[in-house]
């Protein structure tokens, strides 16, 4: 496996100072966020270490050596939206610049590109259905034919009241990615698999590394900790954010080990990315590479290489 971690934390950072802060604190490769350049909408979203618009081979390669040089490799390209959303006009912006990124991953000779499928909020997952047909079937074709695995994680993207409970990703349960894949069975479509985002639903997060073993394209190293005392107060039918938080790997309710043990077991041998959304490290950059630094200890003793 490879330790790396997604490059969304330093927004601020150039793509090679990126690669740099890896080099320092014991990573081999970083998950590069390859969002359109333009304000963020959300925290940890448009951020933009590549810019695919207009991405040539010559780009491809000069980013290659400057990574090369460094010491460092990309795990895959990240952009997160949401291509199902009720807008079609929007929808259709967030579709054109996936197909961007899955070209310049090729260019790249990159393998994987990570994102979400999407979800209109307003609809039931059956009521979703024939429009998350219609916009992967060729998404997943176009990342066929240039050699890219897409990884979709698992985060059901719920971040207001408006939103629950259907949030802005389908792909968030096992039943769902069974229907998924049987739907469009390519392996073209994968998973980045999140076990923080299971421990919150309340979901074994062990077992669907086994099930779901040939569809692992990507994980993400994030950890959770449900604070039970507020859970006893507002239940498991209020909003998420009122009884978990994120946390660095080691100070959640992961069982890394077991994580790790499952995941070797079943012959996942790619990339293994920290995801930082721990707001306790937040507070500046310095705090926030810091985190990177102290996860990195904490997971080296699960990963080797």
């Amino acid at each position: 496996m490879q330790l790396g971690f997604v490059s969304a934390i330093l927004p601020e950072l150039s793509l090679t100072d990126v690669a740099g802060v890896a080099k320092s604190s014991g990573y081999s490769c970083v998950e590069v966020m390859c969002w359109p350049v333009s304000k963020a909408e959300r925290r940890y979203a448009g951020v933009t270490h590549l810019d695919v618009v207009d991405f040539t081979q010559a780009k491809a390669d000069e980013v290659n050596g400057m990574m090369a040089a460094m010491g460092i490799a990309i795990s895959g390209l990240g952009y997160y939206p949401n291509p199902l959303a009720p807008d079609e006009a929007e929808a259709g912006r967030y579709v054109e610049h996936l197909g961007r990124v899955i070209k310049a991953a090729s260019l790249l000779g990159l393998t994987r590109v990570n994102t979400f499928i999407g979800r209109d909020w307003t609809k039931s997952v059956d009521e979703n259905w024939s429009r998350f047909c219609s916009t992967w079937k060729p998404l997943v074709k176009l990342a066929e034919d240039h050699g890219v695995r897409i990884g979709i994680e698992n985060c059901p993207m719920l971040f207001s009241k408006d939103e629950w409970p259907g949030g802005k990703n389908l792909a968030t349960s096992p039943a769902i990615w069974r229907r998924m894949f049987n739907e469009i069975p390519s392996l073209s479509l994968g998973l980045n698999y999140d076990p923080s985002h299971m421990i919150w639903q309340h979901m074994d997060y062990l077992q669907p590394i086994r099930e779901f073993a040939d569809r692992l394209v990507h994980i993400h190293a994030k950890d959770v900790r449900i604070d039970k005392d507020k859970l006893d107060q507002v239940g498991i039918l209020a909003h998420p954010n009122l009884y978990h938080t994120p946390k660095l790997p080691g100070l959640g309710d992961v069982n890394w080990g077991q994580f790790f043990s499952v995941l070797t077991d079943v012959g996942y041998r790619g990339p293994v990315c920290v995801e930082v959304e721990d707001r306790a490290y937040e507070g500046s950059l310095e705090l926030r590479i810091e985190s990177l630094k102290q996860s990195a200890a904490y997971l080296r003793q699960f990963v080797v290489g």
